[in-house]
């Protein structure tokens, strides 16, 4: 199995470089492996700006590369202190000491750096194993099958490995990646495995004003990158993408995904697989809202039971020339929009404004509209202001 072969191959290098090096200079290394585990993530966080100061903006790159390179400084420190104390023991017993000694103490030197040596493999073993299980608990579930690299292919069979040795459960206890970390992966995998819920991701109440983001919304229209999620593309290619990059790029937009994203992954996780959202269900305006002129023309016969067929007739064909693309967006930070107004109707385009209200009864005040009431019941809602006599359907 390749989990063992790497624990063999890390025992046999480190057996035999502490055995070369000796005692002193491999035992500061275990000190320094010790300490770099420890101070890794902390020292890690005073690198990241240093990072994104020279260009690296990617989260998925600065937020491990950050605490590897606080480790491998760590490390480095207390190899240049440990080679400094192995030069002054080392200048002692060969100047200083007698034959003797200085056979005596090599002969210790040398044993006891091999013992210490398979201590600091089996560290790096233990080590290794943490990151093989943090890495391909993503990896695996977002894999690309036969059109993976190499690399992540090996990746992925350690990950299987390291669970079927049962060595998995040495790497959790010493994990200390948050559970979002494991969260978030759980979610990229349900949505990478179904294609199909990608649509309802974007109806998710916490993500309705991120979708409309010019970002997305280039990325959602997008046709060579829908080919490739077609394709079942590995995550990697996807993330390669010029669209996805532009995303990853802007960190403004990645701060806000993680804010919004954190605080709702198990409630994510419920939307995704039932549709229903137990945190936000509640407040039933949410969402985006398409024009529906036949619920329209329902709520205006209500009003008018006398009006004339052939006048509903042309009425219908109207609101569908007029109001076909109008949508209704309402987002959780109580941002009202109303996309796509035909110019008789407005000025611009797209109204933006604010909602307020509780129980299918709300307040929409729109910019030269000012207040207009909308009335939830269902997957339906009705807008009546001045200028405004509309009725929607919840975007399935």
């Amino acid at each position: 199995m390749t989990i063992w072969l790497l624990a063999l191959l890390w025992l046999a290098i480190l057996a035999g470089l502490g055995f070369r090096q000796g005692a002193i200079r491999v035992a500061f290394s275990l000190l320094g492996i010790l300490l770099g585990v420890l101070l890794a993530g902390p020292i890690g966080k005073l690198f990241k700006p240093a990072l994104m100061a020279v260009g690296l903006k990617n989260p998925m790159i600065v937020g491990p590369l950050a605490p590897l390179l606080a480790f491998i400084l760590i490390s480095i420190l207390f190899k240049i202190a440990a080679l400094t104390v192995h030069q002054k023991v080392d200048v002692h017993f060969k100047y200083h000491a007698g034959d003797l000694r200085l056979a005596l103490w090599e002969r210790l030197n040398h044993r006891l750096g091999l013992c210490l040596g398979l201590l600091n493999g089996t560290v790096y073993f233990i080590l290794s194993a943490w990151a093989i299980y943090s890495l391909s608990y993503w990896t695996v579930q977002t894999g690309g099958g036969d059109s993976n690299p190499t690399t992540l292919k090996v990746l992925n069979r350690m990950g299987e490995d390291l669970g079927s040795s049962g060595f998995v459960k040495v790497a959790r206890a010493m994990d200390r990646m948050p559970d979002t970390y494991y969260q978030t992966a759980d979610i990229a995998g349900l949505v990478y495995n179904n294609p199909l819920l990608e649509a309802r991701l974007s109806r998710y109440p916490a993500f309705v004003g991120l979708a409309e983001r010019p970002e997305f919304q280039s990325l959602a229209n997008d046709q060579s990158f829908a080919e490739m999620r077609q394709r079942g593309e590995p995550v990697l290619k996807l993330l390669n993408h010029p669209g996805v990059q532009n995303i990853l790029g802007n960190h403004e937009l990645v701060d806000a995904i993680s804010k919004t994203l954190v605080p709702n992954l198990k409630d994510l996780r419920a939307f995704l697989e039932t549709g229903r959202s137990p945190k936000y269900e509640a407040e039933n305006i949410l969402g985006r809202w398409m024009f529906d002129v036949n619920y329209t023309l329902l709520a205006i016969r209500k009003t008018k039971p006398n009006l004339p067929s052939s006048e509903m007739s042309r009425m219908k064909k109207g609101l569908m020339a007029t109001y076909a693309k109008t949508a209704l967006v309402a987002t959780i930070d109580n941002k009202a929009i109303l996309k796509n107004l035909p110019q008789p109707i407005s000025a611009q385009p797209t109204l933006e404004g604010q909602w307020k209200g509780a129980e299918g009864k709300y307040i929409l005040t729109l910019p030269g509209k000012g207040d207009v009431s909308a009335n939830v019941d269902g997957d339906r809602l009705t807008v009546t202001g001045e200028g405004l006599e509309l009725a929607f359907s919840r975007e399935e």
